[in-house]
């Protein structure tokens, strides 16, 4: 696992919302929490940590598990 600073969780959007808001049973389901990280102001550090981390569900970053395993195959295609 990688270890980053977490700091940006404590400014986090997220804070004090309902887990279960950012793991939808499917990506159509992921608007409310996709809403919420639009709003974010760590919205770039959170989805970095879980790309870093290959966080494997929910909604982190704004992004789904969909969403950030396409974009790792990118970044492996343009590294």
């Amino acid at each position: 696992m990688v270890f980053l600073n977490l700091s940006w969780r404590q400014r986090a959007g997220c804070r004090g919302v309902d887990p279960d808001v950012f793991y939808p049973t499917s990506d159509e389901e992921a608007a409310a929490a996709k809403s919420i990280c639009a709003q974010c102001p760590v919205l770039q550090p959170c989805l970095e940590y879980a790309l870093a981390n290959r966080e494997r569900d929910g909604v982190w970053g704004g992004a789904t598990e969909r969403e950030r395993r396409r974009m790792v195959r990118q970044r492996r295609k343009s590294a």
